[in-house]
């Protein structure tokens, strides 16, 4: 019976080098996005480029990002491409019957997935993202918009020698199978037909033939051959006689690829995997999930702000490798009264945003920085550190875990640097991301999450502690509440693309109103009723302590809260006045107590730096020197009558003062003369800082900015080259068509013992013994070229060295060849150094070697690649 497919017209042979240089330039730009690792380094030639896109390391990142669908059609169309291909061998040696009519469609994919109208559009999309990522191509396109599908050269060797579970193509095939395949594959109505095909097929079978055939059909395709004299081992050998089943050894049968497409009627798969699973979760109501997340956000916000002050006060060492030591983190820990993971997780953030760095010291130091930090509200501080952990590709979430050589991973540390986080977080918050409804969102668990992130990127399944991870830092950061996205955390991914509000403009709307009173009470304690405001928040951080929080912070006074008040420059009328201003009662009289008795006790005894002091016996020598205005410099402060203090080193103290007149001296601390020596003084230089720190750029986490070229400009490079190579082609064309017609003469007789002086730029007038351009000298009879090998190209016809070719092209001629299963001339240099030419038909290309057969020589050999100087297709030889 016919093939319900449309019949394929007779085309030259078309390679993946040719689809890809018959691209637009807006479809090579979009490959080189959809795949940077092409253009790093920029390929020199698109031939160069078509083999990098085959290489083994590139195919793989590909096929990591890409989802369960493309992988199915990528599987169908390895599964089926060679039952469309037209045999390679001659005549005589194909089966009987032909391959499959028609282009591999799209439309043939669909119906090879089992997919049904609705899943049309889904696997059409599949398959153009699949074709511009080069993984497919087009081995047509004189069908018209219908494409004929061919996987990229090099894929079948990463998805395995039985795509889809089905066994390779093997000849005989059974009667009738071909055409029963092709109905079932053209139309659903014709996948009855592949088991009427099976049926007359099995008329004769022993029992249990077909039971093996169903064992085998959804794979694996191999089984191993029952014991000898037994009635399964008699099913097997019938089958392998009517060529069901193929021996692939004594002890193994498989089943032919058009066998397993008969029985599974027409399928590739079970089922197309068209859509990701959906999450299973928790629904939490959107007013819980904002409530949850502003709470959050406001506490990493002032975990943050207790950091740099502690800091500013006390900052840490870096360690040697490179980050924060753990008696560091537990001292943090313990003043922002949260354990060692979340607080390693806020020191990471504060670095990331840029309000702490390395202060490049030698020791260098952890330290703030100067920043508009302090000037911005609660909601525009956050928006800073969610944008930074947003772009990081920091994994804070592997701190105290130890690494390959068993060390502890220590915040801050360059052994945190994941390059694939940021993927990953936007592939967590995506799955998070679902529209609200009824006023509720969903809360999934890890393990669901994991579920969904496997269905997109099959071959790349992320680790579950990177996802737990990552759904805990959204939790600190507030951009999650209760396990769901919050409107916050749905804003901060909407202002990624440009669209919506930004985020803090999303937090400023769900946090709660701001307070600007506090409940005074007698016992020394304070109510705020609610979130202060900036101004409160100020006054309370600098004199008081907090005692808890919630829906209300209660706060305490005490004589060290007042102390540290009045040593950011506070007084008592001033602080008692604006307590006064923001409580609805008066101020108690014990809190006024407390802090006029504070601030009377505040500075009696006062201490003060000074670098250098000035005494003389006389105090008339010292008269009027601390307001002498060319001495301002020196920060003269009178201590007592004949002692002065000052604020520079002694020695630049005692040069100014030899300047102006006054003959001083330098004394040591038990009052001694100092003896001046003269000589060179070491200087102690500080050591060399480790790799890891230094890489870690003055402390800070900043990502490392990958430069990869423009994709445009890029494809006009490869443009260009394409252009001047096919120029340059012609012009040897032209150049050895002159050369022939120059060397023979009017009879068409080739002219022994001569070769052609080419032509150049005007020269002196020639002489006797100097030939005219253009004329012919006789050759000495060695150089005489024989008369049996005629002029092949312009190279030959000049006298010039082609040169080896170019390695992209080589390797993509052999790839092309491996898989259409051809040979190819290779020219391979030898022991000697001297090159020798064989026709090979290559079996396999990989680690820089190839195994091919010698048909002549009926051997198998292996090649070095950089042995190769050359490859030509088969036909392209004289």
């Amino acid at each position: 019976m016919a093939s319900s497919l449309p019949a394929a017209p007779a085309a030259a042979t078309r390679h993946f080098a040719d689809d890809l240089r018959q691209r637009s330039d807006t479809a090579l730009a979009a490959l080189l996005r959809a795949r940077p690792d092409l253009a790093a380094p920029s390929p020199s030639t698109l031939r160069s480029l078509a083999a990098r896109a085959s290489s083994r390391t590139s195919l793989e990142r590909a096929l990591a990002r890409s989802d369960a669908l493309i992988l199915q059609v990528l599987e169908a169309v390895l599964a089926l491409e060679p039952v469309f291909r037209l045999p390679s061998g001659p005549p005589e040696e194909s089966s009987g019957e032909s391959p499959l009519a028609g282009p591999l469609s799209t439309e043939v994919v669909t119906w090879a997935l089992g997919g049904s109208a609705e899943d049309g559009p889904r696997v059409d999309a599949a398959v153009r993202r699949a074709v511009e990522q080069a993984l497919l191509w087009d081995a047509g396109g004189e069908y018209g918009t219908t494409l004929d599908l061919r996987t990229v050269p090099g894929l079948d060797e990463l998805l395995g020698p039985n795509p889809a579970g089905l066994g390779p193509h093997l000849d005989p095939v059974p009667a009738g199978l071909t055409a029963a395949v092709g109905n079932a594959l053209g139309s659903a109505t014709g996948r009855t037909e592949t088991a009427a095909a099976l049926g007359a097929l099995l008329t004769e079978a022993p029992p249990g033939a077909r039971a093996i055939l169903d064992a085998l059909a959804w794979g694996p395709p191999v089984g191993v051959v029952p014991p000898a004299g037994t009635r399964p081992r008699d099913a097997v050998n019938w089958l392998v006689t009517e060529h069901l089943l193929v021996r692939s050894d004594a002890r193994h049968v498989v089943l032919p690829r058009l066998v397993g497409l008969a029985l599974r009627d027409g399928h590739t798969h079970r089922e197309p995997r068209t859509l990701p699973p959906e999450p299973q979760g928790r629904a939490v109501p959107t007013a819980t999930a904002d409530a949850e997340a502003a709470s959050a956000a406001l506490e990493l916000v002032r975990r943050v702000r207790l950091l740099r002050q502690s800091w500013d006060e006390s900052p840490p060492s870096v360690l040697r490798a490179g980050g924060l030591g753990v008696r560091d983190l537990r001292k943090v820990a313990a003043q922002l009264e949260t354990d060692e993971p979340a607080t390693a997780f806020v020191v990471e953030v504060a670095v990331l945003a840029g309000l702490v760095r390395d202060d490049g010291e030698a020791p260098p130091s952890y330290v703030p920085t100067v920043t508009d930090w302090d000037d911005l509200d609660d909601a525009a501080r956050w928006a800073r550190l969610v944008e930074a952990w947003l772009a990081s590709r920091r994994a804070p979430w592997l701190v105290g875990s130890r690494d390959d050589k068993g060390a502890l991973r220590a915040p801050l540390s360059p052994d945190l640097q994941r390059p694939w986080v940021p993927r990953l977080r936007n592939g967590v918050l995506g799955v998070l991301a679902a529209e609200p409804a009824d006023g509720t969102v969903l809360a999934p668990t890890p393990e669901d999450v994991v579920e969904v992130l496997t269905w997109h990127t099959p071959r790349s399944v992320p680790p579950a502690t990177a996802v737990e991870g990552l759904l805990t830092e959204a939790e600190w950061l507030g951009v999650t509440g209760a396990g769901a996205l919050s409107t916050p955390g749905r804003a901060l991914l909407t202002s990624e693309d440009g669209s919506g509000n930004g985020p803090a403009e999303a937090l400023r709307a769900v946090l709660p109103h701001e307070v600007d009173e506090i409940l005074l009470q007698g016992d020394l304690t304070g109510i705020v009723p609610g979130r202060p405001s900036r101004g409160l928040a100020r006054l309370l951080e600098r004199s008081t302590d907090i005692e808890s929080r919630g829906a209300a912070t209660t706060v305490r006074f005490s004589p060290a809260s007042v102390t540290r008040a009045l040593d950011q420059g506070e007084t008592a009328d001033g602080m008692l006045d604006e307590l006064a201003h923001r409580s609805p009662v008066p101020v108690p009289q014990p809190l006024e107590y407390l802090v006029r008795d504070t601030a009377r006790r505040h500075g009696a005894v006062r201490v003060g730096t000074a670098s250098s002091y000035l005494r003389a016996a006389d105090a008339t020598v010292l008269a009027g020197l601390e307001h002498d205005p060319t001495l301002v410099g020196l920060g003269l402060v009178r201590l007592a009558p004949t002692v002065l203090a000052a604020s520079v080193p002694a020695s630049a103290l005692h040069e100014a003062l030899r300047k102006r007149g006054l003959v001083s001296a330098l004394e040591g601390p038990d009052g001694r003369v100092l003896v001046a020596r003269r000589g060179v003084t070491g200087r102690a230089m500080p050591a060399p800082r480790s790799a890891a720190a230094i890489r870690m750029g003055a402390g800070t986490t900043a990502e490392v900015v990958e430069r990869s070229p423009d994709p445009e400009a890029l494809v006009a490079d490869l443009r260009a080259v394409e252009d001047a190579a096919r120029a340059g082609a012609r012009a040897r064309a032209d150049a050895a068509e002159v050369a022939r017609s120059v060397s023979t003469s009017g009879g068409g007789i080739p002219l022994r013992g001569y070769r052609v002086v080419s032509a150049v730029p005007p020269r002196p007038e020639p002489s006797a013994d100097r030939p005219r351009p253009g004329a012919l000298e006789p050759l000495a009879a060695a150089d005489a070229p024989s008369l049996d090998r005629p002029v092949t190209s312009a190279a030959d016809a000049l006298g010039e060295d082609p040169g080896t070719q170019h390695p992209a092209d080589g390797l993509a001629l052999l790839r092309d060849a491996l898989r259409d299963g051809t040979t190819v001339i290779v020219e391979v240099a030898g022991h000697t150094g001297r090159l020798e030419r064989r026709e090979l038909k290559p079996l396999n290309l990989d680690g820089g070697r190839l195994r091919a057969l010698d048909p002549d020589r009926e051997a198998e050999l292996t090649i070095a690649v950089h042995r190769i100087a050359s490859v030509l297709p088969t036909s392209s030889t004289p």
